[in-house]
C-alpha cells in the first residue's frame, strides 16, 4: 500500500476500511477465483520473474500460481546436520536480540515481546539472533524445516491498525501490526527455535499444513498466499555462528539474499 496512507488522517481511515475481515476476506475470495487468472501474465512481467525453475501449469487462480511449485532438482537443501539452513527464498537480515532490540518488518517496528506477545520467550532469547526472512514477489513462496525434530502447536496473531498513535509517530511512523503465526521448532541441532511466518494487514494469507509434528530437515511446512512475504527465525544465545559474508553484508547495512536450503550458519 502506498506510504502517504499512513501519515493522513484520510489515509488512514481509509486503511482501516481496507483492512476490515469483510474486505480482507473479499480480497482473498478473488485471489483464489478464476476471475484473477488474467492478472498472472502482468505479475510475472511486472516483477520480471524467471519462469525457468518452476512448473508450468494450467493454474485455475492467481493464487495457485502465486504459491507455483519447483521443478524437480531446484533448491535441493544441504543435509549437513551442523549446517543451518535458509527456510526459503529472500533477502536475509540479521539482528542481535537485546532488551532494547527494534526490528522493522513489513514497515512495523516490534521488539521480541511485541512480536510473539510472550514476555517468557523474549527472555529466553535475550542475546541470541533475530533473523528476517523478506521474501520478494519474485521468490519462491514456499518454505521448509530448517532441521529436523518436533513442533508444538501454531499461535496466531491477528495484525491490527492503529488510527491515532501521536506519542509514538516519530519512532513508529506506520501505525500497524501484521497478522503472523509462529510455533516452537525443538530441533535435534540448534536447540529450540522460534519460527514465523508473517503476513499482511489485507490479503496476507499463511498456510502451514502441521500442528504438532515430528518433521525432518528440508521438508516442506507451508506456503504463503498473495500477501505473506516475511519468515523470521529466532535463535538462542551461543547456538549458531552465522556464515562470514552474511555478518559482513548486514553490517553494511544490507541485507543478504539468500536461496530456500542454503547454509547461513553452523552449530556451535
Amino acid at each position: 500500500m502506498p506510504q502517504r496512507l499512513y501519515h493522513t488522517a484520510y489515509g488512514r481511515c481509509l486503511l482501516k476500511i481496507l483492512t476490515t475481515p469483510a474486505i480482507s476476506k473479499l480480497a482473498g475470495v478473488f485471489m483464489n477465483s478464476p476471475l484473477s487468472k488474467f492478472y498472472i501474465k502482468h505479475f510475472i512481467k511486472k516483477n520480471n520473474i524467471d519462469m525457468s525453475d518452476y512448473r508450468i501449469e494450467n493454474w485455475s487462480c492467481f493464487n495457485e500460481f502465486f504459491t507455483r511449485k519447483l521443478k524437480n532438482g531446484k533448491r535441493n537443501p544441504l543435509m549437513q546436520a551442523n549446517a543451518l539452513i535458509s527456510p526459503c527464498d529472500g533477502y536475509l537480515t540479521v539482528y542481535n536480540i537485546t532488551p532494547e532490540s527494534t526490528f522493522n518488518i513489513k514497515d512495523s517496528v516490534y521488539t521480541i515481546s511485541d512480536l510473539t506477545q510472550n514476555n517468557d520467550i523474549a527472555d529466553e532469547y535475550n542475546g541470541g539472533l533475530c533473523l528476517v526472512f523478506r521474501l520478494t514477489p519474485s521468490d519462491y513462496h514456499r518454505y521448509i524445516y530448517p532441521d529436523t525434530g518436533a513442533k508444538g502447536k501454531n499461535i496466531f496473531i491477528r495484525g491490527i491498525l492503529h488510527t491515532v498513535r501521536p506519542v509514538a509517530f516519530d519512532k513508529y511512523p506506520v501505525f500497524k501490526t501484521n497478522s503472523r503465526e509462529y510455533t516452537i521448532l525443538r530441533t535435534n541441532n540448534f536447540d529450540d527455535v522460534v519460527f514465523m511466518e508473517v503476513g499482511a494487514m489485507m490479503v496476507g494469507k499463511i498456510c502451514n499444513y502441521h500442528q504438532e509434528h515430528n518433521f525432518k530437515r528440508g521438508e516442506e511446512k507451508g506456503k504463503f498466499e498473495f500477501g505473506g512475504s516475511t519468515i523470521i527465525m529466532l535463535l538462542k544465545k551461543d547456538i549458531v555462528l552465522m556464515d562470514r559474508d552474511i555478518t559482513e553484508t548486514v553490517e553494511k547495512g544490507e541485507e543478504f539474499r539468500i536461496k530456500l536450503g542454503e547454509k547461513i550458519g553452523v552449530r556451535i
